[in-house]
């Protein structure tokens, strides 16, 4: 077996595992704020957007969802409606309205973003101290091969380089 077709094993390997983790946690907590934050598809992907930067344009929006500004416009009126973001003047441009988290938005993506580090905090709890030195090794060199995928500032056609 080649160097590339293990190497393609492992990370099929990987893969499958990290799905049958998600689908066992999933199946572990009857309730979550995810689940019953009663919220489409798409409006949580606007929230999650949100979360990452302090706010976004209705075009920013569309650009991300590959939807029109009309399809955005009703997303963001029913997350107004929720309490999850609000709409404000840009600055730079009166032209132009700014969406943004409001506390009950971001204390849902705080929610989420727990429960799911909580769960993994009770699996890290069932690992041995020298198995858990061993996964911070490796967490660091998956947090470092994801700043070579995706630095801050990048150039469109820069290819990723190895991590190891």
């Amino acid at each position: 077996m080649s160097v590339d077709d293990e190497r393609d094993q492992l990370i099929g390997r990987i893969g499958e595992m990290q799905r049958n983790l998600g689908r066992f946690l999933a199946q572990q907590r009857p309730s979550s704020p995810l689940f019953d934050s009663n919220l489409t598809m798409r409006q949580l992907k606007v929230v999650v957007i949100l979360s990452y930067q302090d706010s976004a344009s209705g075009q920013d929006l569309a650009h991300h969802l590959g939807v029109g500004l009309g399809t955005v416009t009703g997303i963001v009126d029913r997350l107004v409606g929720h309490g999850l973001v609000s709409r404000r003047e840009d600055p730079n441009d009166r032209r132009v309205r700014r969406v943004e988290l409001t506390s009950a938005g971001r204390a849902l993506i705080d929610q989420i973003t727990d429960a799911g580090l909580n769960d993994f905090r009770r699996l890290l709890d069932c690992l041995d101290t020298p198995t858990l030195r061993d996964l911070l090794g490796v967490m660091r060199k998956i947090e470092a091969a994801t700043t070579a995928l995706h630095p801050r500032a990048t150039t469109e056609n820069s290819a990723p380089r190895k991590v190891g």
